[in-house]
């Protein structure tokens, strides 16, 4: 992508196929790496307005949530849970924990675990 791009142009070519396979029931992670002052953060995050500004995350929120208003139902109840997490110098802070001042896991960071049964997750 070129500087000229726009945070939507992007979304809709990398993170929404993602997003939309995650609503059909598959798994998905979308990763943002490169070095400091890259533009991984603005990527992700963006700004709040205007929308035109919205990273990634702003965006997939909205996609999964118009989602979730389309094909609600009487019968049908949705759980969705998401992990923000950085890893930095192999240290893994967990960006969604409430009051990370507070937080034992957030401060200390968390463990990449592997297990047969699950494969690779985060412990904490």
């Amino acid at each position: 992508f070129g500087p000229s791009s726009s945070q939507r142009q992007i979304y809709d070519v990398c993170a929404s196929p993602i997003v939309q396979s995650v609503l059909e029931g598959y798994n998905g992670c979308i990763f943002a790496y490169g070095q400091t002052g890259a533009g991984k953060s603005h990527t992700m995050v963006g700004q709040d307005e205007p929308a035109e500004l919205r990273g990634i995350i702003p965006n997939a929120f909205e996609h999964i949530y118009e989602h979730v208003d389309m094909e609600s139902t009487n019968e049908t109840h949705y759980l969705i849970r998401a992990s923000y997490y950085e890893i930095y110098n192999e240290n893994i802070i967990d960006l969604l924990a409430t009051n990370n001042a507070n937080n034992a896991n957030a401060k200390q960071g968390l463990e990449l675990k592997e297990s047969p049964d699950t494969g690779v997750y985060i412990k904490g």
